[in-house]
Parts: C-alpha cells; structure tokens; sequence
C-alpha cells in the first residue's frame, strides 16, 4: 500500500478524494488543459486531478490546506518541472503571487462544501487574472450558480456570479466516484469572466450590499425589504416594481437599483 492510501480524509477539511478513473477523465477533458496554459489547481488532495492537468503540459500551481498530504504530493510530483506546491489557505491566497498575466488564470478544483461560496467570492474579486474556472461542487450549489430568476435557487449567489461570469453546468457526479462518499451529490461548473460586464453597475459593491438586503428576507416585496436603502419612490424611478419579490428580479433590474442607489448623497 502506497503512502496516498494511507491518508484519512479529514472532516474539519471537507474532504472528499474522487477516485473514480471515469469521472476524472471526463472533468480533465471538460478543462481541456493545453501546453502554455498557467493552471491553479485548488485543494489536489491525493492528485486525481493533477496527473492529468500535468501531463498536459499546463504550468501547473496547487494550493493545498492540509499539511499532511503535502509531503505525499511532493512525493509524486515534485521531480516535474511544470508542477509548484503552496501550503496554505486558497481563502486567503493572493492569486497575484502566481505572476500570472491578465485573463491568463485557469482555476480549478474539488472545493469542500464549506468553503466554496466564500472561495468563489475570493476568486471573482480577482476576476481580472483569471480566464476560466472548473469546479466539482455539491450540486445544488451549481444549479443556484446556475439559475435564473422566478425560481427558489435564484438569490445572491447567482446574481452575483453571473455579474461576473458566464456559468455552465457541465454534468453531475454521483456520491460513489469519491472516497468516503459524501451524503449530497456533486456537479461539474464552468465559470468564465466575462470579456465585457454585461450590466457593469457604477459600484459593485452597492451591487452587493442591495441584493445581499433584498435577500435577508426574500419572501418580502422589495419595498420592503429594501427600505432601509431605497425610497419606493427611488425603486419606482429605478424602472422596478416595489411589490415584486426579489427573486422576480432579473440581474439588469438590481444593477439598476444599485446605480440608483448610487446616485444619492449618502450612498457611499
């Protein structure tokens, strides 16, 4: 028995090893990794991943949590010249230490599930560097990254990835192609940032701290909800109904509420 087998997953981690030879595959030709191309590769684990992303050609960078699996890591990939090990948190990586160029990152990675939102949050605040994301994450995660307004999956979280990326739901993946299997089932998702914001708002930030406050309380009508921030007046001018729920929104109409926001003495 090697010394990868002999690693426990560890709970406190969120950590699940994907073994299955099938579904590896399929995520490596989803990401379609190519010589020249600069990979960060968050969270390897025991390397499922990283064989492949290697052989590539790909200039490969991982970020990896756990102390314990580095020196396993480094154990089979090290000799490689293309490969580069950081121990550390990704939540707190500086991703320009990479000396990546602009629009050049590719990022990926089997993100525990109690971490992944405020990762993606992390990543899209460094948006500018990255040219694509591929990330394995519990799958209803992916189908509200992926939603569109009117339904219960649309919220903060998707207006807010899709503010900055294109989102594609690639497949889905079973609990039994990861040791220990998880209770939840997992997908596959390809971000990419946008070339040109579709909806740039004057301040992002007044993007989120509006959708963040129509959310708290989604079943309420947004002037409701919103009237800590907006007049109904203010929300009205913003060409949107103040009966409406927030979910009922689509991405255009919170830019709108967020540059009328924008707009007034106090706003920032």
């Amino acid at each position: 028995m090697t010394e990868q087998y002999q690693h426990r997953a560890r709970k406190r981690f969120g950590q699940n090893f994907l073994h299955d030879a099938g579904v590896i595959d399929r995520i490596l030709r989803s990401i379609n990794a190519r010589e020249g191309d600069r990979v960060l590769e968050i969270g390897p684990g025991q390397g499922a991943l990283t064989e492949g992303l290697l052989n590539s050609g790909a200039q490969l960078d991982v970020v990896e949590l756990d102390k314990d699996l580095v020196p396993i890591l480094n154990n089979q990939f090290a000799g490689r010249g293309n490969f580069s090990l950081h121990q550390g948190d990704a939540l707190k990586f500086d991703f320009h230490t990479l000396g990546a160029e602009p629009g050049s990152l590719r990022v990926v990675g089997n993100l525990p599930y109690n971490i992944s939102t405020p990762l993606i949050f992390h990543l899209l605040s460094n948006a500018s560097l990255i040219r694509d994301m591929h990330f394995m994450l519990q799958k209803e995660v992916v189908e509200r990254l992926a939603a569109g307004p009117g339904g219960g999956d649309w919220g903060r979280l998707s207006i807010m990835v899709q503010y900055h990326c294109r989102v594609v739901h690639l497949f889905n993946v079973g609990p039994g192609a990861f040791n220990p299997p998880p209770k939840v089932d997992s997908a596959i998702v390809r971000l990419v940032p946008h070339a040109t914001l579709p909806h740039p708002a004057k301040d992002h930030r007044l993007l989120e701290r509006v959708v963040r406050e129509a959310f708290n309380q989604r079943r309420k009508t947004l002037r409701n909800t919103l009237k800590a921030l907006l007049s109904s007046e203010a929300i009205e001018a913003a060409g949107v109904d103040g009966s409406l729920r927030p979910e009922q929104l689509d991405l255009a109409a919170f830019v709108r509420l967020a540059d009328k926001l924008f707009e007034q003495p106090a706003a920032n």
